[in-house]
Protein backbone atom coordinates (compact mmCIF):
# COMPACT_ATOMS: atom_id res chain seq x y z
CA UNK A 1 0.00 0.00 0.00
CA UNK A 2 2.71 2.14 0.95
CA UNK A 3 4.49 1.96 -2.62
CA UNK A 4 0.96 2.65 -4.21
CA UNK A 5 0.23 5.30 -2.39
CA UNK A 6 3.79 7.44 -2.83
CA UNK A 7 2.41 7.15 -6.71
CA UNK A 8 -1.10 8.60 -6.59
CA UNK A 9 -0.81 12.18 -6.79
CA UNK A 10 -1.61 14.18 -3.39
CA UNK A 11 -4.86 16.20 -5.55
CA UNK A 12 -6.45 12.53 -5.81
CA UNK A 13 -6.91 12.48 -2.71
CA UNK A 14 -7.04 16.30 -1.70
CA UNK A 15 -10.79 15.79 -4.28
CA UNK A 16 -11.81 12.43 -1.95
CA UNK A 17 -11.14 14.61 0.89
CA UNK A 18 -13.34 17.37 -0.38
CA UNK A 19 -15.79 15.32 -1.65
CA UNK A 20 -16.10 13.22 1.49
CA UNK A 21 -16.49 17.24 3.35
CA UNK A 22 -19.28 18.04 0.96
CA UNK A 23 -21.01 14.54 1.66
CA UNK A 24 -21.24 15.57 5.33
CA UNK A 25 -23.00 19.06 5.35
CA UNK A 26 -26.95 19.01 5.31
CA UNK A 27 -26.95 21.62 2.04
CA UNK A 28 -24.91 19.17 -0.03
CA UNK A 29 -24.57 19.50 -3.65
CA UNK A 30 -23.75 16.02 -4.25
CA UNK A 31 -23.40 12.76 -2.11
CA UNK A 32 -20.47 10.49 -2.22
CA UNK A 33 -20.38 7.32 0.27
CA UNK A 34 -17.15 6.78 -1.20
CA UNK A 35 -14.77 9.70 -0.74
CA UNK A 36 -14.02 9.20 3.04
CA UNK A 37 -12.54 5.36 2.30
CA UNK A 38 -10.75 7.22 -0.63
CA UNK A 39 -9.42 9.96 1.02
CA UNK A 40 -7.73 8.21 3.92
CA UNK A 41 -5.77 9.84 6.31
CA UNK A 42 -4.06 11.50 4.09
CA UNK A 43 -6.43 13.26 2.55
CA UNK A 44 -7.88 15.47 5.21
CA UNK A 45 -4.11 16.41 6.05
CA UNK A 46 -4.25 18.12 2.68
CA UNK A 47 -7.85 19.97 2.99
CA UNK A 48 -6.73 21.16 7.01
CA UNK A 49 -3.04 22.68 4.20
CA UNK A 50 -5.43 24.26 1.86
CA UNK A 51 -8.15 25.30 4.11
CA UNK A 52 -5.18 27.03 6.50
CA UNK A 53 -4.00 29.27 3.37
CA UNK A 54 -7.23 30.04 2.34
CA UNK A 55 -9.51 31.30 4.76
CA UNK A 56 -7.00 33.88 7.45
CA UNK A 57 -7.06 32.85 10.96
CA UNK A 58 -7.06 36.53 11.85
CA UNK A 59 -9.82 37.59 10.55
CA UNK A 60 -8.58 38.95 7.26
CA UNK A 61 -10.31 39.18 3.67
CA UNK A 62 -9.89 36.10 1.97
CA UNK A 63 -8.22 36.26 -1.44
CA UNK A 64 -7.56 33.00 -2.59
CA UNK A 65 -10.75 30.86 -3.59
CA UNK A 66 -12.66 28.58 -2.04
CA UNK A 67 -11.67 25.52 -3.12
CA UNK A 68 -14.08 23.18 -0.77
CA UNK A 69 -16.84 25.73 -2.77
CA UNK A 70 -14.95 25.70 -6.20
CA UNK A 71 -15.03 21.66 -5.58
CA UNK A 72 -18.81 20.90 -5.04
CA UNK A 73 -19.85 23.20 -7.50
CA UNK A 74 -17.60 21.23 -10.25
CA UNK A 75 -18.60 17.94 -8.99
CA UNK A 76 -22.21 18.56 -9.13
CA UNK A 77 -21.92 20.49 -12.58
CA UNK A 78 -19.92 17.54 -13.93
CA UNK A 79 -22.77 15.31 -12.59
CA UNK A 80 -25.00 17.16 -14.43
CA UNK A 81 -23.37 16.85 -17.69
CA UNK A 82 -22.80 13.73 -17.77
CA UNK A 83 -26.11 12.47 -16.30
CA UNK A 84 -27.88 14.58 -19.07
CA UNK A 85 -25.43 13.28 -21.67
CA UNK A 86 -26.05 9.59 -21.00
CA UNK A 87 -29.85 9.79 -20.98
CA UNK A 88 -29.18 10.37 -24.90
CA UNK A 89 -29.51 6.28 -25.98
CA UNK A 90 -26.91 7.20 -29.32
CA UNK A 91 -24.56 7.79 -26.19
CA UNK A 92 -23.34 4.67 -25.09
CA UNK A 93 -19.95 5.34 -24.16
CA UNK A 94 -18.49 7.63 -21.30
CA UNK A 95 -14.55 8.20 -20.36
CA UNK A 96 -13.69 9.89 -17.47
CA UNK A 97 -9.75 10.86 -18.09
CA UNK A 98 -8.31 10.64 -15.37
CA UNK A 99 -10.33 9.42 -13.23
CA UNK A 100 -8.35 9.61 -10.02
CA UNK A 101 -10.69 9.15 -6.95
CA UNK A 102 -13.79 9.99 -8.43
CA UNK A 103 -16.67 7.75 -7.98
CA UNK A 104 -18.88 8.63 -10.75
CA UNK A 105 -19.32 4.74 -11.81
CA UNK A 106 -20.49 3.92 -8.28
CA UNK A 107 -22.94 6.66 -7.34
CA UNK A 108 -24.63 8.29 -10.08
CA UNK A 109 -27.54 6.54 -11.71
CA UNK A 110 -26.82 5.29 -15.23
CA UNK A 111 -28.66 3.97 -18.08
CA UNK A 112 -28.19 0.33 -18.95
CA UNK A 113 -27.13 1.13 -22.39
CA UNK A 114 -24.05 2.92 -21.22
CA UNK A 115 -20.30 1.31 -20.84
CA UNK A 116 -17.78 3.96 -18.69
CA UNK A 117 -14.25 4.38 -18.77
CA UNK A 118 -11.86 5.05 -16.51
CA UNK A 119 -8.22 6.14 -17.55
CA UNK A 120 -5.35 6.82 -15.29
CA UNK A 121 -2.22 5.58 -14.50
CA UNK A 122 -1.45 2.16 -13.01
CA UNK A 123 -0.77 2.94 -9.59
CA UNK A 124 -3.69 5.06 -9.42
CA UNK A 125 -5.92 3.04 -10.45
CA UNK A 126 -4.25 -0.05 -8.29
CA UNK A 127 -4.43 1.83 -4.76
CA UNK A 128 -8.27 2.80 -5.82
CA UNK A 129 -9.28 -0.44 -6.35
CA UNK A 130 -7.60 -1.38 -3.18
CA UNK A 131 -9.80 1.44 -0.96
CA UNK A 132 -12.81 0.20 -2.99
CA UNK A 133 -12.59 -3.05 -1.38
CA UNK A 134 -16.20 -5.04 -2.28
CA UNK A 135 -18.06 -1.76 -3.44
CA UNK A 136 -19.58 -2.81 -7.01
CA UNK A 137 -20.14 -0.28 -9.73
CA UNK A 138 -23.90 0.53 -10.98
CA UNK A 139 -22.45 0.62 -14.75
CA UNK A 140 -20.56 -1.66 -17.05
CA UNK A 141 -17.15 0.00 -16.01
CA UNK A 142 -13.70 -0.77 -17.62
CA UNK A 143 -10.36 0.51 -16.02
CA UNK A 144 -7.48 1.66 -19.07
CA UNK A 145 -4.49 1.81 -17.08
CA UNK A 146 -2.05 3.85 -19.47
CA UNK A 147 -0.78 7.58 -18.73
CA UNK A 148 -2.75 10.06 -20.70
CA UNK A 149 0.56 12.32 -21.03
CA UNK A 150 3.28 10.56 -21.80
CA UNK A 151 1.76 6.65 -23.77
CA UNK A 152 -0.02 6.04 -26.29
CA UNK A 153 -3.10 5.88 -24.06
CA UNK A 154 -5.63 5.75 -27.28
CA UNK A 155 -4.68 2.13 -28.15
CA UNK A 156 -4.69 1.53 -24.47
CA UNK A 157 -8.33 2.91 -24.71
CA UNK A 158 -9.52 0.92 -27.96
CA UNK A 159 -8.50 -2.62 -26.43
CA UNK A 160 -10.73 -1.77 -23.80
CA UNK A 161 -13.81 -1.80 -26.22
CA UNK A 162 -13.76 1.65 -26.65
CA UNK A 163 -15.31 2.20 -30.44
CA UNK A 164 -13.89 5.35 -32.25
CA UNK A 165 -16.57 5.53 -34.89
CA UNK A 166 -19.45 5.91 -31.93
CA UNK A 167 -20.40 8.91 -29.92
CA UNK A 168 -19.21 8.99 -26.80
CA UNK A 169 -19.02 11.25 -23.55
CA UNK A 170 -15.47 12.98 -22.04
CA UNK A 171 -15.00 14.22 -19.04
CA UNK A 172 -11.64 16.39 -18.40
CA UNK A 173 -11.24 16.84 -14.91
CA UNK A 174 -8.63 18.12 -12.77
CA UNK A 175 -6.08 17.57 -16.01
CA UNK A 176 -5.36 20.54 -17.92
CA UNK A 177 -4.19 23.11 -15.42
CA UNK A 178 -1.34 20.36 -14.57
CA UNK A 179 0.48 19.64 -17.33
CA UNK A 180 2.74 22.02 -19.67
CA UNK A 181 0.69 23.50 -22.75
CA UNK A 182 2.74 20.88 -25.41
CA UNK A 183 0.82 18.02 -23.49
CA UNK A 184 -2.53 19.92 -23.08
CA UNK A 185 -2.23 19.86 -26.79
CA UNK A 186 -1.54 16.56 -27.29
CA UNK A 187 -3.70 14.88 -25.05
CA UNK A 188 -6.88 17.26 -26.91
CA UNK A 189 -5.50 16.37 -30.35
CA UNK A 190 -5.88 13.30 -28.77
CA UNK A 191 -9.59 13.36 -27.96
CA UNK A 192 -10.15 14.97 -31.24
CA UNK A 193 -8.90 11.88 -32.75
CA UNK A 194 -11.29 9.67 -30.58
CA UNK A 195 -14.11 11.10 -30.55
CA UNK A 196 -16.82 10.82 -33.61
CA UNK A 197 -19.00 13.72 -34.31
CA UNK A 198 -21.40 14.93 -32.47
CA UNK A 199 -19.73 13.36 -29.18
CA UNK A 200 -19.56 15.92 -25.59
CA UNK A 201 -16.38 16.44 -24.06
CA UNK A 202 -16.05 18.67 -20.95
CA UNK A 203 -13.21 19.44 -19.28
CA UNK A 204 -11.74 22.57 -16.40
CA UNK A 205 -9.38 24.95 -17.29
CA UNK A 206 -7.97 28.03 -15.23
CA UNK A 207 -7.37 31.28 -16.90
CA UNK A 208 -3.86 32.65 -17.61
CA UNK A 209 -3.80 35.25 -14.57
CA UNK A 210 -4.55 32.61 -12.10
CA UNK A 211 -1.18 31.14 -12.70
CA UNK A 212 0.78 33.92 -11.92
CA UNK A 213 -1.75 36.56 -9.71
CA UNK A 214 0.20 37.20 -6.49
CA UNK A 215 -3.00 36.61 -4.24
CA UNK A 216 -2.96 33.42 -5.63
CA UNK A 217 0.80 32.38 -4.37
CA UNK A 218 -0.83 30.76 -1.25
CA UNK A 219 -2.59 28.53 -3.05
CA UNK A 220 -0.24 27.73 -5.68
CA UNK A 221 2.75 26.96 -3.42
CA UNK A 222 0.46 24.48 -1.65
CA UNK A 223 0.16 22.46 -4.82
CA UNK A 224 3.86 23.11 -5.91
CA UNK A 225 5.24 21.85 -2.89
CA UNK A 226 2.73 18.82 -3.30
CA UNK A 227 4.77 18.19 -6.91
CA UNK A 228 1.92 19.30 -8.33
CA UNK A 229 1.94 23.08 -9.59
CA UNK A 230 0.07 24.71 -11.97
CA UNK A 231 1.33 24.67 -15.34
CA UNK A 232 -1.76 25.84 -17.87
CA UNK A 233 -3.95 28.61 -18.25
CA UNK A 234 -5.94 29.92 -20.94
CA UNK A 235 -8.04 33.40 -21.40
CA UNK A 236 -9.60 32.05 -24.46
CA UNK A 237 -10.90 28.39 -23.45
CA UNK A 238 -13.29 28.54 -26.44
CA UNK A 239 -10.93 29.19 -28.76
CA UNK A 240 -8.98 26.00 -27.33
CA UNK A 241 -11.03 23.81 -27.60
CA UNK A 242 -12.36 25.16 -31.17
CA UNK A 243 -9.00 24.19 -32.31
CA UNK A 244 -9.81 20.30 -31.76
CA UNK A 245 -12.96 20.56 -33.57
CA UNK A 246 -15.27 21.08 -30.55
CA UNK A 247 -17.77 23.77 -30.77
CA UNK A 248 -17.94 24.89 -26.53
CA UNK A 249 -19.01 27.28 -23.95
CA UNK A 250 -17.01 28.32 -20.99
CA UNK A 251 -18.58 28.46 -17.54
CA UNK A 252 -17.29 30.11 -14.22
CA UNK A 253 -18.55 29.23 -10.76
CA UNK A 254 -20.92 31.88 -10.03
CA UNK A 255 -22.93 32.14 -13.03
CA UNK A 256 -26.45 30.95 -12.79
CA UNK A 257 -25.12 27.85 -14.66
CA UNK A 258 -22.64 27.04 -12.40
CA UNK A 259 -23.70 28.54 -8.90
CA UNK A 260 -26.56 26.10 -7.05
CA UNK A 261 -26.44 29.08 -4.58
CA UNK A 262 -22.81 28.00 -2.88
CA UNK A 263 -20.14 30.85 -5.14
CA UNK A 264 -19.38 33.08 -2.61
CA UNK A 265 -17.17 35.54 -5.20
CA UNK A 266 -17.88 38.28 -7.49
CA UNK A 267 -17.72 37.10 -11.04
CA UNK A 268 -16.14 39.80 -13.05
CA UNK A 269 -17.38 39.69 -16.74
CA UNK A 270 -14.74 37.97 -19.72
CA UNK A 271 -13.79 41.35 -20.81
CA UNK A 272 -11.73 42.47 -16.86
CA UNK A 273 -8.57 41.24 -16.79
CA UNK A 274 -6.03 40.11 -13.89
CA UNK A 275 -8.62 38.32 -12.31
CA UNK A 276 -8.28 34.57 -11.80
CA UNK A 277 -10.62 32.51 -13.29
CA UNK A 278 -11.93 28.89 -13.71
CA UNK A 279 -13.90 27.89 -16.52
CA UNK A 280 -16.46 25.18 -17.15
CA UNK A 281 -15.95 23.82 -20.60
CA UNK A 282 -18.54 22.15 -21.94
CA UNK A 283 -19.14 21.36 -25.72
CA UNK A 284 -19.80 19.26 -28.82
CA UNK A 285 -17.40 17.59 -30.94
CA UNK A 286 -17.82 19.03 -34.98
CA UNK A 287 -18.00 16.53 -38.01
CA UNK A 288 -14.97 19.07 -39.51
Amino acid sequence: MSDLLAAVERTALLTAALRAAESLRSDRLYHDPYAAMLSGQIGPELLAEVRRVTFPSDGSVRTLPSTPDYNAIRTRFFDDFLTEAASDPTMTQVVVAPTGMDTRAYRLTWPEHVRLFEVDRPAVLAFKEERLGDARPVVDRRLVATDMVTEDWGADLVAAGYRPDLPSVWLLEGLLYYVPEPDVHRVLDRVRALTAPGSLVAADVVNAAALTLPNMAGLLDVFAGWGCPWLFGTDEPEALFDQYGITARAVQPGEPEADYGRWPDPVPPRSVTDVRRVFFVHGRRRAN
